[in-house]
């Protein structure tokens, strides 16, 4: 009986870590897009954007990818939550023509694997400039 008590306390323990993990991941990433659109103004979601060296991808969350274009900044509210997507796993995109566009896919690579995960999508791009 008490070993059953103990791995239910231990099992407990593990999930309050973990939903704690989570929290602390999600007040990180509501703190670093803050600071990327500090001081900038949303614009006129666009369906897509250009794809040139200069817009890299900087991963918020599982929600979020934020591109830089010069003194502006694109932010896409995916789809849907991209599972794996975190700023140091690698982004695979699969571009039609010369830029990014809502609904285009993606998947994630992580470090160390070779099989990438599911496929993610694009939301719209939202334009975010300096007041």
């Amino acid at each position: 009986m008490r070993t059953a008590w103990m791995m239910g306390a231990l099992a407990l323990a593990g999930c309050t870590s973990s939903s704690e993990m989570r929290e602390s991941q999600r007040t990180e990433a509501a703190a670093d897009l803050a600071r990327e659109l500090d001081g900038r103004i949303a614009g006129t979601p666009a369906n897509c954007i250009a794809n040139s060296t200069s817009t890299r991808p900087m991963v918020i969350d599982e929600h979020i990818v934020l591109y830089r274009e010069g003194g502006r900044i694109w932010r896409n509210d995916l789809a849907a939550a991209c599972p794996r997507l975190t700023p140091y796993n690698t982004m695979i995109v699969e571009v039609q023509g010369g830029q990014l566009c809502r609904n285009d896919r993606f998947r994630v690579l992580e470090p160390g694997t070779t099989i990438p995960g599911p496929y993610c999508r694009f939301g719209q791009f939202v334009p975010y400039e300096r007041k």
